[in-house]
């Protein structure tokens, strides 16, 4: 696969040695309008962008003006105009007009910069802030950039892919970072990864969640997660309703996703090395207890026909336990949430749901509160779900059986999926090292393969099971 980050900024370089860093483009000599604050409630900033290396053409005639003015008239007050012209189709005459034509709007230059002198013509252009990737600077040029923009009054925000970005960006204590979920060489996203590295910006700083976001319920869940502003592209551009739909999102009083922040704290003490951990169903308090013990990430209680179904009671009794917990439901199709279940997500007792049924991506969507979809593929096309949950929770398939099945997926499958993948059914301390091995899951789930009997755990078993991934984590 062709690395597209090197290619533009290949491209880039060869276009400043042959036309300076203005490229070819009418900046004005001086500055002419005056600095807006970048970053002003609500933190929405909406791109205006023609086309993309992931998507090719999104709107190849589009006005930068009008489309910031639409931005603006929708209650947006940071629009990002991108200047790349080989991949993105932009120019900075596009900064230069939105900013003449709105010189009371905050306006972000986005694009490829590593010269010093892309500071000054950003901020000759009618730049109010700059965007510094760090991961194409080395840390002199980076803090070169950056101490200049702030010379100029300009806002930085400082672009972060990984660990390694974020101990650059640490050096320079930059104020203002954006955690992008797009991987810029291969241009797949993953909402996550934000998540995981916000726990390791240690300084004061505002977070912006960049890329990803194509409706309000995935701004809902930045939002919930605890970022400070949202950047959204390609999706604003396409959609004329989304920027005020997010508007709405960020001003509210209490967004969905708010009550237990269920992502944000699922991925706070997350470890490349180790995976998250879901102990399933648990119906006695010494089981949870045990398992919160030994490093247990996520607690589930079952809310469905099983011998190992939870009584209500009993989940409000673990409140003092600190992993997350889950309600497992198996709905048919057109069936609702028990009122018991809601009961429980409304007092803060469970903080989120597993759907193990046969609902429908249309009717989770906007469901009020943190989810996700349990899948039981039979064939790789069964993997290609359309469900907006961050993640998908991968079992395998039983025609007896709607919720978990306690068999193990056929490793083919495993290995057809794409992305980060949650792994249950079959899993038990006889067999867990060699699945981490061979498919590295970001999550396991583990229930019947903990037992003795159902709904009740084996203490030697979850001995022997945190044991070996606790063995495998200090390799």
């Amino acid at each position: 696969m062709e690395n597209v980050l090197e290619s533009i900024l290949s491209d880039r370089k060869a276009r400043v040695a042959s036309t300076g860093p203005e490229e070819g483009c009418a900046v004005p000599k001086k500055r002419e309008v005056p600095l807006v604050p970048f970053g002003l409630r609500p933190f929405l900033i909406c791109e205006v962008k023609r086309r993309s290396p992931s998507k090719g053409d999104i709107a190849p005639d589009l006005d930068a003006s009008d489309q910031a003015g639409r931005y603006a008239a929708a209650g947006v007050g940071s629009v990002s105009v991108l200047t790349e012209p080989t991949r993105f189709g932009g120019r900075l005459s596009d900064l230069v007009a939105v900013k003449r034509a709105m010189p009371g709007l905050s306006v972000l230059r986005k694009d490829f910069l590593f010269f010093l002198e892309d500071i000054e013509v950003s901020f000759r252009a009618g730049a109010d802030a700059v965007l510094l990737i760090v991961s194409i600077l080395d840390p002199e040029t980076l803090a070169l950039l950056h101490r200049r923009a702030a010379e100029l009054g300009l806002a930085a925000l400082v672009e972060v892919h990984s660990p390694e970005d974020i101990a650059k960006a640490r050096a320079i204590g930059a104020p203002l970072v954006g955690l992008n979920s797009r991987n810029l060489a291969t241009l797949e996203v993953d909402p996550c990864l934000p998540l995981k590295l916000k726990p390791l910006i240690d300084w004061k700083a505002r977070l912006v969640y960049e890329s990803g976001i194509s409706s309000g319920e995935d701004a809902a869940f930045a939002i919930g997660a605890g970022f400070d502003g949202l950047l959204v592209g390609e999706a604003a551009v396409r959609n004329p309703a989304l920027p005020a739909s997010i508007v709405g999102v960020m001003t509210a009083t209490e967004t969905r996703y708010s009550r237990g922040s269920f992502w944000e704290r699922l991925y706070r003490g997350w470890n490349p090395r180790r995976p998250l951990v879901k102990v399933c169903g648990i119906t006695r308090r010494g089981d949870a207890e045990l398992a919160s013990r030994l490093g247990a990430d996520v607690l589930g209680f079952v809310f469905a026909p099983s011998p190992r179904r939870a009584e209500s009671g009993f989940v409000r009794s673990l409140g003092d336990l600190g992993p997350l917990k889950v309600a497992v439901v198996a709905l048919k199709k057109g069936e609702v949430l028990s009122p018991e279940v809601l009961d429980l997500l409304e007092s803060g007792s469970i903080d989120a749901v597993q759907f193990h049924g046969e609902e429908e991506a249309d009717e989770l969507r906007h469901f009020a509160f943190p989810w996700y979809k349990a899948l039981r593929p039979r064939s790789k096309a069964d993997l290609d779900h359309h469900y907006s949950s961050p993640r998908v929770l991968v079992d395998a398939w039983s025609e007896s059986a709607r919720g978990g099945t306690g068999k193990r997926l056929d490793d083919a499958l495993v290995d057809a999926a794409s992305g980060p993948i949650w792994l249950a059914g079959g899993l038990n301390p006889g067999n867990i090292a060699e699945v981490l091995d061979r498919h590295e899951p970001e999550l396991v789930d583990l229930s019947s393969g903990l037992e003795e009997a159902p709904g009740v755990k084996s203490r030697d078993k979850m001995k022997d099971f945190f044991s070996i991934i606790g063995a495998r984590h200090e390799r």
